[in-house]
């Protein structure tokens, strides 16, 4: 059986659909349809069937797919054995990171991959941590950044192994005229009366404002919502709320606009790097860890 059709039916029983798969393996449907098409006539079996407008495994595909993950994953440790006898990163690797991490520690980062590993091919996806997490499980990255919050662990499937990269304080951005502009640090619990820029509802970082204003006793005012850090800013620059803001990949502060440090120390983010545990030997894997941590200590400082 041919190892790239093999993939392609792993495909297409994780993601449930020939055009999944045919997206998660940057191939169109026909190429999937093909394969698996060769498939069932190398194995003389029907491993599709039609389920309304969709498809699903017939138990000859499920069964077959469940070998090919094992087979999948045996052929990743013989690439990792194989990259990690070299010695040095090579080949393809396959990143994603949420967006302030994009911004903030991958153009670094990435140059510095490029001139220590000049056989080595990086290439980055933005992606937020509730996809990216399965995008690693699945093999469709190699590694991905990140984060969670001091009194909100983000869930970790098993098969992963994880490193710390930094802590993120953050701070609280308020109008320049705000009552409490000029103090040094400040609580959360002084903005009981204050309306709330937040991240969109729904969010791992919006559920995580809300459970922390909360067990303060505050029933937080959402006012106006937005994903990126810069236009929340904006709106704060224009008087129209405060916000928490992290450091990382923030750039430069509007004017009109003051960043106040939180108090308390344990308030912060969290951002590690994970990989599949088959893939721990990959110097390409060790080579991009050091890179991003020597980066984020360089933040820190």
């Amino acid at each position: 059986m041919n190892l790239d059709r093999l993939r392609t039916l792993h495909a297409v029983a994780r993601h449930g659909s020939v055009s999944g798969a045919a997206e998660g393996l940057h191939v169109t449907t026909s190429a999937v349809s093909q394969q698996l098409a060769k498939l069932e006539r190398e194995t003389g079996q029907q491993l599709l069937a039609k389920n309304g407008r969709g498809i699903r495994l017939t138990d000859a595909g499920r069964l077959l797919s469940d070998h090919a993950a094992r087979i999948l994953s045996q052929v990743e440790l013989a690439q990792a054995d194989l990259e990690a006898q070299r010695g040095h990163a090579v080949g393809e690797l396959l990143l994603g990171a949420f967006p302030t991490a994009v911004r903030g520690l991958f153009p670094d980062a990435l140059s510095r991959l490029r001139t220590g590993h000049p056989q080595l091919n990086a290439r980055l996806q933005e992606m937020e941590p509730d996809e990216s997490v399965p995008s690693v499980v699945r093999g469709d990255i190699d590694l991905a950044v990140v984060l969670d919050w001091y009194n909100k662990p983000l869930p970790m499937p098993g098969g992963l192994v994880k490193a710390a990269l930094l802590d993120d304080p953050v701070d609280v951005a308020m109008p320049a005229d705000h009552p409490l502009a000029d103090r040094r640090a400040v609580e959360p619990e002084d903005f009981v009366d204050d309306e709330w820029i937040s991240w969109p509802k729904g969010g791992f970082c919006y559920d995580w404002l809300m459970v922390t204003l909360r067990g303060k006793g505050i029933e937080p005012r959402i006012r106006h919502t937005a994903h990126e850090h810069h236009t929340q800013l904006s709106l704060i620059a224009a008087g129209l709320g405060i916000a928490v803001v992290p450091r990382l990949g923030r750039g430069p502060v509007p004017q009109g606009v003051r960043m106040v440090p939180v108090s308390q120390p344990t308030m912060r983010r969290h951002i590690y790097a994970i990989w599949r545990a088959d893939a721990d030997r990959r110097p390409s894997i060790r080579a991009a860890v050091e890179v991003l941590r020597s980066v984020g200590e360089k933040i820190i400082d």
